[in-house]
């Protein structure tokens, strides 16, 4: 969601979709969006679609079992795979 929030500012400071992947990658590395993903939230953005909350989804919910994980996703969303494990 942080990720999203950060395309509509993107968005408002009138770059493109590409240029705000690039920013993206820039700052969150491996955990940004994809190009193609930018593009289609800058879609959304261009018809007045600004919820950047999760839809709901067929399937069972993510759990986390560990809150301290939880709570350095919530913390940097930014983070990878790698960087999480190396704090435990």
């Amino acid at each position: 969601r942080h990720l999203r929030e950060l395309l509509i500012y993107f968005f408002n400071l009138k770059k493109s979709a590409a240029e705000a992947h690039r920013l993206l990658v820039e700052a969150c590395g491996e955990a940004a969006l994809s190009e193609r993903s930018c593009r289609e939230w800058f879609q959304k953005f261009k018809n007045g679609e600004f919820d950047v909350e999760d839809k709901e989804r067929s399937g069972r919910p993510k759990v986390y079992k560990d809150a301290k994980l939880e709570a350095l996703l919530n913390e940097d969303s930014c983070q990878t795979q790698k960087e999480l494990a190396l704090t435990f």
